[in-house]
């Protein structure tokens, strides 16, 4: 699918006191969706910390404490043309976090996050053992596709 034929808008909004290169993460998303044939899709993505994203995990989800990522498929089925709508809230506080642990910057952790939200989006899962493991080769194919490297084979 060329990218003249998709009509992919991404919103990128960091909600906290840190500075990404938000440019990279329309681009990944733009990938993402094209990757998976999304003709048409309006994709907003929210940088927020450790509170913030517990206060929309225990409203949404009923958990309370924080989480990496929570991902929303908005898509009216009903309205038909395909078009795909979806909200992703990622967590920079347990990105910064997890990239010490794993030896990768805090920016390859977040766009680890979007692309995690947005395969759950166009059908991944990853209750099980064998799901887990297809959708992190995925993410691994993706983010190295993208710049980013790998970030569960580094493992």
């Amino acid at each position: 699918m060329d990218s003249e034929e998709c009509d992919i808008r991404v919103e990128v909004s960091c909600e906290i006191d840190k500075t990404f290169d938000l440019e990279k993460f329309k681009l990944l998303t733009e990938s993402v969706c094209r990757r998976f044939s999304a003709a048409a899709a309006e994709v907003s993505i929210a940088i927020v910390d450790d509170e913030a994203i517990a206060d929309i995990n225990k409203q949404f989800l009923d958990h309370s404490a924080p989480t990496d990522v929570i991902s929303f498929d908005l898509t009216d089925e009903d309205a038909g043309g395909g078009a795909r709508n979806f909200e992703i809230v990622i967590n920079a506080d347990q990105a910064e976090r997890q990239a010490a642990e794993r030896a990768h910057d805090a920016e390859s952790e977040l766009a680890l996050y979007i692309t995690h939200g947005l395969l759950h989006n166009f059908g991944f899962d990853d209750h099980s053992d064998a799901d887990s493991k297809k959708m992190h080769e995925m993410e691994d194919m993706i983010l190295q596709d993208e710049g980013f490297g790998a970030i569960y084979e580094s493992k």
